[in-house]
């Protein structure tokens, strides 16, 4: 269950939330860690087929807008040649960003989540079926626009990867932290646009650093290309992740903020 809005699971949410001041917290919080359990059982199966397919899975997470689908397309265009390659698509509605990847040349399953804000490792386990794909290859999830609820569910993924546009201003890790203290890679993107905006790179990387002190952090333009290069090479430099043991687990709320 998103930690925020309870997407996918709304009527048991609301109708916890109703009762609120008669059930108390722990109601809510059983509901959470409940949901948050079965995702978890369900991100394992997801990391032990990567594993077994010697496969590579990067989770793509931003808010809307900052050039997620733009950098995948580019970082396809670069690497189809290399190795195989496959794209989860997430968005609320429409099949547009699966659209521009399959017209890129390589395989894309778009997943709508309607009224979710994020994708979870059922999902995806569904989606790598229809995928298909050789061993050795890149699985790249773009997660639904949000730079909350999908900090919280584990997708099986190899690594998390947050996106961040210089037009959104380098106070996002301040709002959002939860996010940054979970990625792996934060990415300062359309870095094209500096000269027109008010946004310090040292700035925003300091302040995800401070969440996070092994945060990988590299700046790029997938529009004129400066930086592509450094972003490959750390794509390259992923391999697959062993399966968790049992009774290991997700990235929860908790967790994170415990991390943070």
């Amino acid at each position: 269950m998103c930690s925020v809005c309870g997407c996918g699971y709304a009527d048991e949410r609301h109708e916890a939330h109703a009762h609120h001041h008669h059930r108390g917290d722990a109601t809510l919080i059983e509901i959470e860690q409940s949901i948050l359990s079965v995702n978890d059982s369900h991100a394992r199966d997801n990391r032990d087929r990567l594993a077994t397919c010697g496969q590579v899975a990067l989770n793509l997470m931003s808010s809307p807008g900052a050039g997620k689908t733009t950098l995948l397309v580019e970082t396809i265009r670069r690497l189809r040649h290399e190795r195989a390659i496959g794209v989860i698509e997430g968005d609320q509605a429409t099949s547009r960003d699966a659209e521009r990847i399959r017209a890129g040349g390589v395989t894309a399953v778009q997943i709508n989540t309607g009224q979710g804000c994020h994708l979870d490792a059922h999902m995806v386990g569904h989606a790598m079926d229809d995928l298909d794909l050789p061993r050795g290859a890149v699985v790249f999830i773009e997660n639904v626009g949000n730079l909350v609820c999908p900090a919280a569910f584990d997708l099986g993924e190899t690594a998390k990867v947050v996106i961040l546009s210089v037009t959104e201003g380098d106070d996002k890790p301040l709002k959002y932290p939860d996010m940054f203290a979970a990625a792996d890679l934060m990415i300062v993107s359309k870095t094209d646009l500096l000269p027109h905006v008010d946004f310090d790179i040292d700035k925003v990387v300091e302040r995800a650093r401070r969440l996070n002190p092994g945060l990988a952090c590299h700046t790029l333009s997938a529009r004129d290309g400066t930086g592509m290069a450094s972003w490959l090479e750390w794509i390259a430099g992923r391999k697959p992740t062993p399966p968790l043991r049992t009774g290991d687990g997700a990235a929860t709320p908790a967790s994170v903020a415990a991390h943070a």
